[in-house]
């Protein structure tokens, strides 16, 4: 990979397909099929349903997160913008606040291309949109006015991977790094504990589209994340039958060079008590099984420290 050619996001503005892109995006809105919700509403007059989001996206907070992995935080941290409202209903969200109440303010796009100009000023290495799913349409009105303004720095797309193809089909060449976590297998799971029973099959379709454009997580000399897909998997209290297919699929579907951070912070919090099932955290023992299932499945590339203090839990 040349440098002309990265950040991926450069080519495609110089030939002016970015600005096409976030029109077309944008016009979508008036019936909006952005996720997989396929809600209907016309966001373009502020209805909102699932997503409680309406023509602008709303921002709880952007900084040098250094809690980050350690080839996207680096030195001086990876420039995260965490965006508020979520597509999911996570019953376990350690972020309700800001993923369920909306924890912040509505930017309009020139505000939040200042934010990725800020992230960059102060040093960060790369822009790590957080919790993007339902605002794909604003991050790519925004991101022509950051590259104007001389942003050159790589885009993370950090989702929990209940994305629709089409949203990623905007994303092609726009996004260098794509991180998704990878919840949950089951159809009864997701339903009962994400409230989104095709979140397995969507996930699935989300993860082979993800490493088509952008191929297994490739790593410069300086440590840090360049171009690829780097999967997140949160450990779940005893649904490690989940955790064993899901390894299996990123291993047999995408490539046994997949790089999976094998997440432990579980922690029961916001509706947990409500499903006992689940109102614990994984044991040591379950994390030690966990570990054992990444390698029984034919993966090698594992992270299993985690970020040391995350924006939000998935």
């Amino acid at each position: 990979m040349t440098e002309a050619a990265w950040p991926a996001y450069l080519a495609l503005h110089e030939s002016g397909e970015l600005v096409r892109r976030a029109e077309e995006a944008v016009e979508l809105l008036a019936s909006c099929a952005v996720c997989p919700r396929d809600c209907g509403v016309n966001r373009l007059e502020d209805e909102a349903q699932v997503c409680n989001t309406g023509r602008l996206a709303r921002v709880s907070s952007y900084f040098p997160h250094l809690g980050e992995e350690d080839c996207l935080r680096g030195r001086n941290g990876s420039g995260t913008i965490f965006f508020s409202f979520c597509n999911l209903k996570c019953v376990f969200c350690q972020n309700h606040d800001v993923s369920q109440a909306g924890q912040g303010v509505e930017v309009k796009p020139g505000e939040l291309a200042a934010m990725m100009l800020d992230l960059q000023r102060v040093g960060c290495h790369n822009i790590n949109f957080v919790t993007p799913e339902h605002v794909v349409p604003q991050i790519l009105e925004a991101v022509p006015l950051a590259v104007e303004g001389g942003l050159r720095l790589p885009i993370v797309y950090n989702t929990s991977a209940y994305d629709s193809l089409e949203s990623l089909g905007w994303m092609d060449g726009v996004v260098d790094i794509y991180m998704p976590d990878f919840k949950l297998w089951e159809r009864r799971s997701a339903l009962r504990y994400l409230k989104a029973k095709d979140y397995p099959e969507v996930a699935r379709r989300v993860f082979l589209e993800m490493h088509r454009q952008v191929g297994p997580l490739e790593i410069d000399p300086h440590g840090l994340a360049r171009r690829g897909v780097l999967v997140r998997h949160l450990v779940m209290p005893g649904l490690l039958e989940e955790s064993a297919e899901i390894f299996r699929f990123l291993s047999d579907e995408l490539s046994p060079d997949c790089w999976v951070n094998v997440m432990g912070q579980y922690r029961p919090d916001f509706q947990t008590a409500k499903y006992p099932e689940i109102h614990r955290r994984p044991t040591a023992e379950e994390m030690c099984e966990a570990r054992r299932l990444f390698h029984e499945a034919g993966l090698h590339r594992i992270d299993d420290r985690g970020p040391i203090r995350r924006g939000r839990s998935r």
